[in-house]
């Protein structure tokens, strides 16, 4: 060897080096994406804490929804909202639950539990970007094969490019369980990755069933994730056709991957029909648009394009840089890897993920708030997709010569130059990504201020006030704070088989029949709210307690929120007519939008765009001294309502409650037959009840219908009476 040469003295350290880094790469690299992961998350939560004094917060309420399911599920209440309260669907991530009990089983309680879902998230997003790295592996470099070079170095780019979109940040460590499923979805790429690299046939099988157990658990994390479980599926069967199989083989490769995540929505969804009568889950009820009964399909198809193209632009440009066109640099070089044959694999199924996330998310009416927290997975695979991108275009392309005699070479092959411009592209990319990361580590530590000082400032209240359950507009950190029990009028948290969710869909007044079902010792006795979104509900039902209010309002729903001592006498849980002559007795009652007992009575009332709920408060006919509630649809003239009732077993007559604001007139039907018309004349401040004289039948039902002649009309309440 000749001394003077320094290629020749340099060689065989370069060798030892990349031997000692082809050997313990998989260890450097998942400290790396640890540390990288640790950095960011340390930048959020330390901000975090120097704006709250050292406490624990979340700069959203809904994280202490999960919070509220975790506490009852350590305590023994199987996905319990509130203890007492019975099975609730409203959690959309049932794994997320059980981690965080797990947290607190083990001594994470009260704002502490912040921590454990900070380490979760931290977890979940080192799983996450070594999954992915496995996944680059595979993808460049031949099946069955140790990883290249390329591919070695090309997953370095991964973390920091990931953690470096200041908005998925936000997410990830915001609490939410964001960070946890991309943890499952990391687990998913490394099952999915031993899954391919099967040597046969039975073995690729019995691997494909591993990655559907790995891809059911993350549906239960997120059930968006069927996409995800979707792509890994036939994704699979596509790298499976190396081992020469049949059609049916692949076809047993796409059911074994799919079939468990299908099964387990399955059984979700056979649950919450035992328990709550609701086939959908709480969550998809009240925020999935497609379930509102009054929007056309027209509306409905308007609005996923309102949302679908409001989702894009703003994802471009405003969350991946200050300035436009510089947004388009995300996606422009997530391009990349679909034109590079290594890495085109990965980018297929990347992308199909991306797509159809945010094709199915767009259905969600909550997609434009919380940061636009349902479309960070896809964020996630974008820059994946960005890094890849960039690697790609710098690449040097593989060589067999020893490490020193590449270095040599890159001269002459022009890499230097790309790398540059990847470079040049890496650096304009953080220049105008680099203000909003900024903007959103304050906006996390602002938001989680604004949460502590009043979300939770109000929840500590309600605990020194001994309440009995509160009720509440935003189920989250006044139900976990004040361990009290709650009532959720969104319906996410729950209550019993009552289909909160769906009223809240239809409208206050159904909410309202809803609580007047409720037996009086249970209903809420305090109730906690922004008034600005419940109109007359607080003065009407409420007496002024204290307002909570917060400074510099980032994140919450309103300046303050206002606590209310709850005043339900005007419910009327009877449900008695009270034009009832002596002597007759109820034979059946439907009370109009309370939604158990248009269930029971299979009402039908004109859609879309009719049947809106109102609700009113009047002078009780038998009481001068007491307002009577009462809650009802919205007919327009010549449409017809109808519902199937039990038929009077003798001499009956009809009665409906109706307090006009106009003249109306009512063609009653039974069976399809006009029986008679109901006329009332509009009477200030009171209730009126109409009354018909029914026409004999055998029959133990009768369909009733009720047409409004001329003008609309509200019904509020019919009985048959005999």
């Amino acid at each position: 060897m000749d001394k003077s040469d320094p290629i020749a003295t340099t060689r065989p350290k370069l060798d030892r080096l990349a031997t000692w880094i082809r050997k313990y790469d998989q260890i450097v690299y998942l400290t790396w994406a640890l540390a990288c992961t640790v950095f960011t998350s340390a930048l959020f939560y330390g901000y975090m804490l120097g704006h709250t004094g050292g406490t624990w917060s979340a700069p959203l309420d809904d994280v202490f929804i999960h919070f509220d399911y975790a506490r009852s599920l350590a305590r023994g209440y199987l996905f319990h909202w509130s203890e007492g309260n019975g099975y609730s669907s409203g959690n959309s991530s049932l794994t997320y639950s059980v981690v965080l009990a797990a947290g607190y089983w083990i001594g994470f309680r009260q704002l502490s539990l912040m921590i454990w879902a900070a380490l979760l998230a931290n977890i979940g997003m080192v799983v996450f970007l070594f999954g992915s790295g496995r996944l680059v592996d595979g993808f460049a470099s031949s099946k069955g094969s140790p990883p290249t070079e390329r591919s070695r170095w090309m997953k370095y780019l991964l973390p920091p490019a990931v953690l470096s979109m200041g908005a998925l940040d936000w997410t990830v460590f915001s609490g939410m369980e964001n960070g946890w499923h991309l943890g499952v979805w990391g687990m998913l790429a490394l099952a999915a990755r031993h899954q391919w690299q099967a040597a046969d046939q039975k073995q690729l099988l019995r691997r494909s069933w591993l990655t559907g157990a790995v891809g059911a658990f993350l549906v239960a994390t997120r059930p968006e994730s069927g996409v995800c479980v979707a792509a890994f599926a036939f994704f699979g069967a596509w790298q499976a056709r190396s081992l020469a199989l049949k059609r049916t083989d692949l076809l047993r490769v796409i059911i074994a991957v799919g079939l468990p995540g299908v099964l387990l929505l399955l059984a979700h969804t056979v649950t919450n029909y035992t328990l709550t009568g609701e086939w959908s889950a709480n969550g998809s009820i009240a925020k999935v648009f497609l379930n509102n009964p009054f929007m056309t399909t027209a509306d409905k198809w308007q609005r996923y394009k309102q949302l679908l193209g409001y989702i894009v632009p703003r994802l471009i440009g405003h969350h991946f840089a200050d300035a436009q066109p510089w947004g388009w640099l995300v996606p422009i070089v997530a391009v990349g890897p679909l034109l590079s044959r290594k890495t085109r694999p990965i980018a297929i199924l990347l992308w199909t993920q991306l797509v159809g996330w945010l094709l199915l998310v767009s259905v969600n009416n909550q997609l434009r708030w919380h940061n636009e927290r349902y479309a960070m997975p896809p964020v996630a695979w974008l820059m994946l997709l960005a890094a890849l991108g960039l690697a790609t275009f710098a690449s040097r392309g593989e060589a067999t010569s020893p490490p020193a005699r590449r270095w040599l070479s890159l001269w002459r092959r022009g890499w230097l130059a790309r790398a540059g411009f990847a470079i040049v592209v890496a650096a304009v990319y953080w220049q105008h990504q680099a203000p909003r990361m900024n903007d959103q580590v304050w906006f996390f530590a602002r938001a989680s201020r604004n949460i502590l000082d009043q979300h939770v400032r109000a929840g500590r209240l309600l605990k020194k006030l001994g309440i009995k359950r509160v009720l509440v507009g935003d189920a989250g950190a006044l139900t976990y704070t004040s361990d009290r029990p709650g009532l959720d009028l969104i319906g996410l948290g729950g209550y019993h088989a009552f289909p909160f969710a769906r009223s809240g869909v239809h409208g206050l007044g159904a909410s309202l029949e809803l609580i007047e079902r409720i037996a009086p010792a249970d209903r809420p006795d305090i109730m906690a709210i922004y008034p600005s979104w419940w109109g007359e509900l607080p003065t009407q039902f409420g007496h002024f307690l204290m307002a909570v209010p917060v400074a510099g309002n980032v994140i919450c729903g309103g300046a303050e929120k206002v606590l209310y001592r709850a005043d339900w006498r005007a419910l009327d849980r009877q449900g008695r007519p009270r034009s009832l002559r002596e002597g007759e007795k109820i034979v059946d009652e439907l009370d109009f939008a309370d939604l158990l007992s248009e269930r029971n009575h299979d009402y039908d009332f004109p859609r879309p765009r009719m049947g809106f709920v109102s609700y009113r408060l009047l002078r009780d006919p038998n009481n001068r001294n007491r307002d009577l509630f009462d809650a009802g649809r919205l007919i327009p003239a010549n449409e017809t309502a109808g519902a199937l009732m039990r038929a009077p077993r003798r001499a009956g007559r009809l009665i409906l409650r109706v307090a006009p604001e106009h003249p109306v007139r009512i063609e009653v039907l039974v069976n399809g037959q006009v029986a008679g018309q109901l006329d009332a004349k509009p009477r200030s401040g009171a209730w009126q009840e109409l009354s018909l004289r029914l026409p004999t039948t055998t029959a133990s039902e009768l369909r009733i219908g009720l047409r409004p002649v001329d003008a609309q009309s509200i019904h509020y309440h019919l009985w048959i009476v005999e």
